[in-house]
């Protein structure tokens, strides 16, 4: 299949043409309707949340309890000042540049998530997953949840490893990876999949939904966030909303993963700030990707939450090109991980 290496082609090729393109709602809007009519049926057969240890100490209460490894490899820790543990997953084997992967942010995310991409390179480079704050492995106090928060992680990251990596971001964590490049010169190439951002900076999914940020909606959801986290969680919600970054059939892995995850202690607190939009930037193009002297990469085809209508301006940027996954919705590592590995491969030769 011939990849689109030049600029990106953002009119639907014919096969996307007989495939309706999925309406871009607000985000907000789809995780309450969606996840509120799917999971609310189901609620009452859902298995419970498995119980906290009798016995847990006041520091560890929103700490991950016996959660399975996401990937192979190590799972290590760093600490956040003035936050907790930010976990990360290890494999130092291979030669060249260390990779760097980090996951989406969504009411369900961990380092799972890049689980393809992670068993494609382990061994041949050294290889490393962060788990953002409040995900995954990573500790979930009841705190303020920020962009800046996010981007703290990666850029700890990237200090403890001291020195130059390549990072690959999915989704809205494609932000926190371009904000992390802004602040380190030793991200030496960026690779973006499924970016979010890059569409009109005013009435999409890329920004929160109001002018305070989103606050209010953050206030809103706050007051129920338990029992509407509790219908989120449920295997059909997580099944409804990944089913919009797959063409074909959801991964089971990443449902049963992302059920475990979901029912850890303290799950409930980033996604809320998730939700009501707090963790976008209002326009990422102009304040982040406009600004990236950074080698960058985007995979992209059709995404049910995200747009691309600036992605034809960034490709105008020195460094900066697109390819163009067809047949895919969001997560192209899962269905067609061949073809972006030979992309990504390609990417890096280049910059040698």
């Amino acid at each position: 299949m011939k990849l689109n290496r030049t600029r990106p082609n953002l009119r639907a090729a014919p096969q996307d043409r007989a495939r309706p393109r999925r309406s871009l709602r607000p985000l907000t809007t789809a995780l309450l309707i969606g996840g509120l009519a799917l999971g609310a049926a189901a609620l009452a057969q859902t298995a419970p949340a498995s119980p906290a240890p009798a016995q847990v100490q006041p520091a560890e209460l929103n700490r991950p309890v016996n959660l399975r490894p996401a990937l192979s490899g190590e799972r290590r820790h760093l600490t956040i000042p003035n936050f907790g543990r930010v976990a990360y997953y290890a494999d130092p084997r291979g030669e060249g540049r260390p990779l760097v992967l980090t996951s989406s942010v969504n009411a369900a995310a961990s380092a799972y998530e890049m689980k393809p991409i992670w068993d494609a390179y382990v061994g041949t480079r050294p290889v490393y997953a962060l788990e953002w704050p409040g995900f995954g492995s990573s500790d979930r106090p009841d705190v303020t949840y920020t962009k800046e928060l996010m981007t703290a992680a990666l850029n700890a990251l990237i200090t403890e490893l001291n020195a130059d990596v390549d990072v690959v971001g999915l989704s809205l964590g494609s932000e926190f990876v371009a904000r992390a490049a802004l602040l380190d010169r030793r991200v030496r190439s960026v690779a973006l999949i499924s970016p979010s951002g890059l569409g009109n900076p005013r009435g999409g999914t890329q920004e929160a939904t109001a002018d305070d940020g989103g606050q209010q909606l953050y206030d809103r959801l706050n007051t129920f966030s338990t029992p509407l986290y509790a219908v989120i969680r449920t295997r059909p919600s997580i099944q409804y909303f990944l089913s919009r970054s797959f063409r074909g059939p959801v991964d089971g892995g990443l449902i049963d993963y992302s059920l475990d995850t979901t029912r850890q202690p303290g799950a409930k607190y980033a996604p809320i700030y998730f939700i009501s939009g707090r963790l976008f930037t209002p326009d990422a193009y102009a304040d982040l990707y406009s600004r990236l002297n950074t080698p960058a990469l985007v995979l992209y085809d059709q995404d049910g939450f995200v747009s691309f209508e600036r992605l034809q301006a960034f490709t105008q940027q020195r460094g900066v090109q697109a390819v163009r996954i067809p047949g895919t919705d969001g997560l192209p590592h899962f269905e067609k991980m061949p073809e972006v590995r030979a992309a990504l491969d390609a990417f890096w030769a280049a910059l040698r």
